[in-house]
């Protein structure tokens, strides 16, 4: 579905992300696993498909190339929402989109960025678990020098032959996992 457009505010934006990290302390003391979902490159189109991968997550990073602020509402009727800014955010409601976002997740630091050839640090030096990146569009889970890097490919429209997909991370503990979740389309 797509949605319109309105203004993302930075005040609003700070409210949203003040709210994160306490709906996700929340929901840790129900389960002893966090669960993150991701999503990025939706380019203004968030599929119903894509609503449901993402239903029982505690938290939601869109990894930029968001498309709307209207877009990241909807995303947060479901679970908290970190989102980056992407190269094809423009206008006044993305500019309130930082370009980088760090999170603590269930005790494991994850550092959010769109284009991954941006990153300007070592992750593993830095403390961090988890790297999340969209800009490619192509799907990524991969674990290495312990730092686990994620890309959940695209949500939006179709580029070239390229899945439809999202993601999830699982933190249980130290544990760190990845799941790529390709989404069935109706066509």
């Amino acid at each position: 579905m797509l949605v319109p457009e309105p203004a993302l505010g930075k005040r609003r934006l700070e409210r949203l992300h003040s709210t994160v990290m306490e709906r996700i302390a929340r929901r840790r003391r129900a389960s002893d696993q966090t669960v993150v979902g991701v999503i990025a490159d939706t380019h203004g189109l968030l599929r119903p498909e894509a609503v449901a991968a993402l239903a029982s997550v505690d938290l939601i990073v869109h990894a930029g190339d968001i498309g709307s602020a209207a877009l990241l509402d909807e995303l947060a009727r479901i679970a908290p929402v970190l989102a980056v800014r992407g190269n094809n955010d423009r206008g006044p409601w993305a500019r309130a989109i930082a370009e980088t976002q760090v999170v603590d997740a269930g005790g494991v630091l994850i550092y959010i960025i769109h284009d991954v050839a941006q990153l300007d640090l070592d992750p593993a030096a830095g403390g961090f678990g988890v790297v999340i990146a969209g800009h490619s569009h192509v799907p990524r889970n991969e674990l290495k020098g312990g730092v686990l890097w994620f890309n959940p490919g695209s949500a939006g429209p179709r580029r070239f032959k390229l899945p439809i997909s999202v993601g999830k991370i699982l933190i249980d503990g130290a544990r760190v996992t990845g799941r790529l979740e390709t989404l069935e389309i109706a066509t």
